[in-house]
This record gives structure tokens, C-alpha cells and sequence, in this order.
């Protein structure tokens, strides 16, 4: 038998000496090794990179640091430091604390672990080749950009809510998931809890009856009340923050505090104020349970100033769904800014809504799904106490962030996987459309992605970007 070459013997070596690394978590086997591209064997680690790090991206990271089979890899931001003392995530975050918790966590199994740092994601995605999969929790208008660019270096991709700033770019990063056959998630985690799954048994079993009418509304508002316009002059730039990469593919403008790092979604360029923040959480369930497509037409007015440039403190508003195939008719009403429907005569005389709720009207009564996606809560009282719980068949999760993990290792896609998050996400970017064009309502061509009369709608639902920056 012929002897094998010293190049032939090497490779060997190499590859054991490579597996036996991968045993003590030092690395993680070539994917194509072991079963093709994008290949992760259920036994093995997932390589994660961190695509924002500020206080969603620090807290989705912290997420992932408690599954066993991730290991996060690299981090990418702009910004190196963020104080966010005076917002919801009263922490610290930015690339810098976050690459500091992920080292911290690994300490202890792996010493002197040390994560790939960067400023720019797509020098990242250039010489990470270990990486499986991305978490995208950027600004808004970024998101299309960075899914994108990750699909198609073949990264599986987690991304944030709304999956996109516009409609063509819900459409195309649908249009690539479904090419590349990635495991992809959208990061409306409510999705995944079992109230919104028992909300959507009790509405498809028939519980209120038929269902006519929704009602959705949220208590956020604009960040900063008192704007009435971009801010004027310009602002001390943070010390390791690249500005100009931040505003990714968006026109340069010059830097002001009022824009970030929480404040960006005040304004239309980069976010899509309170509707786009939380419609992907709260028409969810409505969304879900009727198999809601494109609506027939929108209607959202603004509450409180706004203009081409900046969001409305709060809104209200309407979207007509009519019957196509199996969807039924409904009228579905969205609030934001504090707005809240009258209450209904199904409730007792006292009850005072919640906050943050999902109302559903139904010809024998009413669901109350208090804070999104919670239980569904029935009434009448007199209907609540005569109901039958409806059978299970929605499968429960076993957690947002660990079923995209499994969709990755060749299990089922994740409930929120891009398909249903882009039809979702379009849903609610034809709200922020109507409010973009000062309430103008939509006659919504869907086959042909167009304002039915309003060529004026165009630039918005697919927005231009600067050189560099194209999606196509």
C-alpha cells in the first residue's frame, strides 16, 4: 500500500488537532468538514456576531450568553460607549461594555477568551469566516442593509423589529431569506410567549364569536415632545463614535445629540416613531390569528406636531382588511401617545384599560390581551365563566431566541422566521407611510407595491441611499 505524502499526513494532523480544540472550546470544526455550507450539527456550538451593541443589542446578547451551544464570537458598533442611565435600559452598553459582559461570561470555561472587536460590521462579516449566524440590533434604518449583506455571505441572521424601515426592503430581505434558505428570526419576541399563542387558539376557535373589529394600542410617544423639526446646528461629536458609519445608508447629515443613541426613532430617517417601534409587537396576534395580508387601505393621523422629518408624539388611526381567501373582513384600529379606545360595553363599569393592550370584538363578547401579547382575558364575565378552554394547537416555544438557535442547528424555522416577519412588518410600514405623507389615506396595490393615485408615495416606500449603500 503507498505510502501517504508528508502534505497528506499534515492535513491529517491538522484536522485532529483541530477536532481536538473543538472539544475543549477553543474553536469550532470548518462547517463544509462536517456537512456542507451552512452546515451546524445539532452537537455543535453557533458562532454568533453582535451587529449593534447598544441597549437592545447588549441585552439580546446577554440572551444568548445563557444558551450553551452559542458562543459569541464578535462584536460590531460604531460606538464604543453609550450611558443610557436616563433611559428604559438604566445601563451601560455600546461596543466597548458589551465585548467587556461576553469576555466576563466566557472567563470561567475559557481563559484569556478574548471576542473580535470591530467598528465596521461589514469588515466583520470580511474576516469572520467562523461566523454561523448574526444579530442585527441596529437603528431601523440599517436593518435591511445588514440582513442582507449577512444572507449573502450565507450568515443566519436574528434581526430586530420593524425588520425594515420600508416596503421594498421588506420585500427584498423576504425575497433573499427565502433563497438562501437561512434560519432567520425577527426580533418581536412576545411571538414567542404563550399568552399571544392562547390569544390566538381562543380568537380561531370561536370563543367571542366572529371577530370584526381590533383595537391595538401603546403608551410610547415621541422621545423628545417639544420638536418641531430636524435640530439645527451641531453637537460635540462622542469620543471612538464613527458618525458617518452610523448613518449607514442614509444622506450624511451633520451630527446632533438629539439624535441618538435612544432618540434616533423620533425621526423619520432613522426610525419610525412609535407605530414602527411596537406594530410588529402589538398587530401581531391580530396578525397572526386571521392570517392578515396586505390591507385594502390605511389611514393613520398624527396626534401632536409632525412633518417630513419627524414623528408625531402620538397617533391614531385605521386599517381596513378585506376578504381574500381565507382572511376575513376586519377593521383593525391602532394608538399610540397615551390614545386609547372607548371602553367597550362588555366590560364593567369600572375597569380601566391597560396601558398597553389588544382588544378583539367578537359577536358574543370581547378578548383583552393585556401588554401585547399576554393572556387572553375574556368578557363578558358571564361569557368567561360559560367558555371551554380551546385545544392547544399552536406548539409552544421554547423561547425566542433558542428556537432560531435550533432553526439553525436543521430544526423547524422559527415562528417570526422573515417570511411572516416581512408581511408583518409591511402591515405596519403602511401605517408609517400614511403618517409620512401627514395622514394621506392608502389605497394599497399590493401585487404592484404602489399607492394606488399617490406617485408621491414612492419615494418612501422605496427610499434612496447614498452610494455605496445599495441593497439590490
Amino acid at each position: 500500500m503507498k505510502k501517504d505524502s508528508p502534505q497528506k499526513d499534515t492535513s491529517r494532523r491538522n484536522f485532529v488537532k483541530g477536532a481536538a480544540m473543538s472539544a475543549a472550546g477553543f474553536m469550532i470544526m470548518p462547517r463544509h468538514v462536517l456537512g456542507g455550507k451552512n452546515f451546524v450539527a445539532p452537537s455543535d456550538k453557533v458562532n454568533v456576531g453582535i451587529i449593534g451593541a447598544g441597549g437592545k443589542g447588549k441585552r439580546n446578547t446577554s440572551e444568548f450568553l445563557k444558551l450553551d451551544d452559542v458562543q459569541v464570537t464578535a462584536v460590531a458598533d460604531p460606538a464604543y460607549y453609550w450611558n443610557l442611565a436616563d433611559f428604559y435600559y438604566r445601563s451601560e452598553a455600546g461596543r466597548g461594555p458589551t465585548v467587556e459582559m461576553i469576555e466576563e461570561h466566557y472567563e470561567g470555561k475559557t481563559p484569556n477568551f478574548k471576542v473580535a472587536e470591530y467598528t465596521d460590521f461589514r469588515e466583520m462579516l470580511d474576516k469572520e469566516s467562523a461566523l454561523d449566524a448574526i444579530v442585527c440590533s441596529t437603528p431601523d434604518h440599517s436593518h435591511a442593509y445588514i440582513s442582507l449583506q449577512a444572507m449573502r455571505a450565507g450568515k443566519h441572521v436574528y434581526c430586530e423589529k420593524p425588520l425594515t424601515h420600508n416596503i421594498w426592503e421588506a420585500r427584498e430581505v423576504q425575497k433573499v431569506a427565502k433563497e438562501t434558505k437561512l434560519a432567520t428570526q425577527m426580533g418581536n419576541s412576545g411571538h414567542s410567549a404563550d399568552g399571544i399563542r392562547e390569544t390566538v387558539e381562543y380568537l380561531r376557535a370561536g370563543v367571542i364569536g366572529e371577530v370584526k373589529e381590533a383595537h391595538c394600542w401603546v403608551p410610547a410617544g415621541r422621545w423628545i415632545p417639544g420638536l418641531n423639526g430636524l435640530p439645527s446646528g451641531k453637537s460635540t461629536l462622542p469620543i471612538n463614535f464613527d458618525w458617518d458609519l452610523w448613518q449607514g445608508p442614509r444622506k450624511p447629515q451633520a451630527f446632533h445629540e438629539h439624535y441618538v443613541p435612544v432618540t434616533w426613532r423620533d425621526f423619520w430617517m432613522y426610525g419610525c416613531g412609535a407605530l414602527g417601534d411596537f406594530g410588529c409587537h402589538d398587530m401581531d396576534a391580530a396578525t397572526w390569528a386571521f392570517n392578515l395580508k396586505a390591507p385594502e387601505s390605511v389611514q393613520i393621523f398624527p396626534a401632536g406636531f409632525s412633518n417630513e422629518d419627524i414623528a408625531p408624539y402620538g397617533e391614531i388611526g385605521y386599517y381596513e382588511f378585506k376578504k381574500q381567501g381565507d382572511q376575513k373582513p376586519l377593521k383593525l384600529t391602532w394608538y399610540s401617545g397615551g390614545l386609547r379606545p372607548d371602553l367597550h360595553e362588555a366590560l364593567p363599569k369600572d375597569y380601566k384599560y391597560p396601558s398597553r393592550a389588544s382588544m378583539f370584538v367578537g359577536e358574543k363578547g370581547i378578548i383583552i390581551n393585556d401588554g401585547g401579547n399576554r393572556a387572553p382575558q375574556v368578557f363578558p364575565e358571564k361569557l368567561r365563566a360559560s367558555i371551554k378552554v380551546p385545544k392547544q394547537t399552536i406548539p409552544r416555544s421554547n423561547g425566542h431566541f433558542r428556537d432560531w438557535v435550533d432553526a439553525i442547528k436543521g430544526g423547524k424555522p422559527a415562528s417570526s422566521n422573515f417570511e411572516y416577519g416581512a408581511r408583518l412588518t409591511e402591515i405596519t410600514l403602511l401605517g408609517v407611510l400614511s403618517l409620512r405623507m401627514g395622514g394621506e389615506k392608502i389605497y394599497w396595490d399590493a401585487e404592484n407595491m404602489k399607492a394606488k393615485g399617490l406617485p408621491e408615495a414612492d419615494k418612501f416606500i422605496k427610499e434612496p441611499v447614498r452610494e455605496g449603500w445599495e441593497m439590490a
